[in-house]
C-alpha cells in the first residue's frame, strides 16, 4: 500500500523530469500541494501564478498568499481576463474551456516555462473542458503523470506537513454555482461568496446554487438532517440577506442535500 511519502517520491520524480515549471494555483488542495512539492524539490525551479477574479473565492486567495509567504514562493498575482470574455459570461456548457484558455494564455505570455496544473487522475473521469484548453497550450499535469488521484494528493499533502490544507473540501470556482445558461455576473458571484462564507461555520460542505427561480443552498446530508426548522429558516434568511436585491425574500431560498456539479445543465461532450 502506498504511503504519502511514496506518492510524494513519485511526484518529485515527475517534477524533476520537467525541471522548470510555472504552476497555476487556484487555492485548492491540489494546486497548493503541487506548488509546495515543486518549491521544496531539489533540482526543480518553480514560479507560482494565481489568477484573481470575481469567480475566485476570497478565502482561496488568502490561502495562496499565506502559504506563499510561509514557503517563500515567487508568486505572481494575475488577472486572466475571463470576465471580459462574452463567451465565458454567457455560461455555456463548456464555460471552463474559456476560463482555462485565458489562464494558460496569460501565464504563457509571462514565462517560457511549461505551465503545470493540479489536475489529478480523478479529473479524467469527469467532464473537464479545461483539459482541452490545457492540451492546446501544452500544459502539463504532474499528478496525472505520477498516477495520483485525489486521495493520493491528500496523502502527499500530509507528508509535506500541510496540516489542515490537506483536508480542504473541494471548492470549485464560484461560476460553477451558476446554473448553465444563466449569465455570469460579478454581483452574483460576490453574493455567492458572501453567502457561502457566512455559512461555512454551519456546515462542512456548502454550495449556493443560483437557479432561474431562486437560490438553492446545498449542504452535506448529515448537517441538513441535523438542522431544526428554526435553523433552516435562519440559514434561508442569512442567504437572502447576502444576496440582497433580487433575492430579498427567504421564500426564494431553498435547502437541499449537496450534489456535486448539480448547477451543470446540458449535454456533456466527450
Amino acid at each position: 500500500m502506498n504511503t504519502g511519502a511514496d506518492y510524494l517520491q513519485r511526484l518529485e520524480a515527475r517534477l524533476r523530469a520537467h525541471g522548470r515549471l510555472a504552476i497555476a494555483i487556484s487555492g485548492g488542495v491540489d494546486s497548493l500541494t503541487l506548488a509546495t512539492a515543486a518549491h521544496r524539490c531539489p533540482g526543480v525551479a518553480a514560479e507560482m501564478f494565481h489568477a484573481v477574479s470575481p469567480a475566485v473565492p476570497a478565502a482561496a486567495t488568502r490561502r495562496v498568499r499565506r502559504l506563499a509567504a510561509r514557503e517563500g514562493w515567487r508568486l505572481h498575482i494575475i488577472d486572466a481576463g475571463e470576465m471580459r470574455d462574452p463567451r465565458y459570461l454567457s455560461n455555456p456548457v463548456d464555460r471552463c474551456y474559456y476560463c482555462k484558455h485565458r489562464l494558460y494564455e496569460t501565464i504563457s505570455g509571462l514565462t517560457s516555462w511549461p505551465v503545470a496544473s493540479g489536475a489529478n487522475c480523478d479529473d479524467l473521469n469527469d467532464y473537464r473542458p479545461g483539459l482541452t484548453a490545457a492540451a492546446e497550450h501544452g500544459a502539463v499535469h504532474p499528478f496525472i503523470e505520477a498516477q495520483m488521484d485525489k486521495a493520493a494528493v491528500r496523502a502527499a499533502a500530509r507528508a509535506l506537513g500541510l496540516g489542515e490544507l490537506a483536508e480542504l473540501p473541494a471548492s470549485p470556482c464560484l461560476s460553477s454555482r451558476i446554473e448553465t445558461g444563466l449569465p455570469i455576473a460579478e454581483a452574483t458571484l460576490a453574493a455567492v461568496d458572501r453567502a457561502e462564507s457566512a455559512l461555512h461555520g454551519r456546515a462542512r460542505t456548502v454550495r449556493c446554487r443560483v437557479r432561474p427561480g431562486g437560490i438553492e443552498v446545498q449542504v452535506d446530508g448529515e448537517t441538513l438532517a441535523r438542522w431544526s426548522p428554526a435553523e433552516r429558516l435562519a440559514v434561508r434568511r442569512q442567504v437572502a440577506e447576502a444576496f440582497g436585491d433580487g433575492c430579498a425574500a427567504p421564500s426564494r431560498v431553498s435547502l437541499a442535500p449537496y450534489r456535486r456539479g448539480s448547477a451543470f445543465v446540458g449535454t456533456k461532450q466527450p
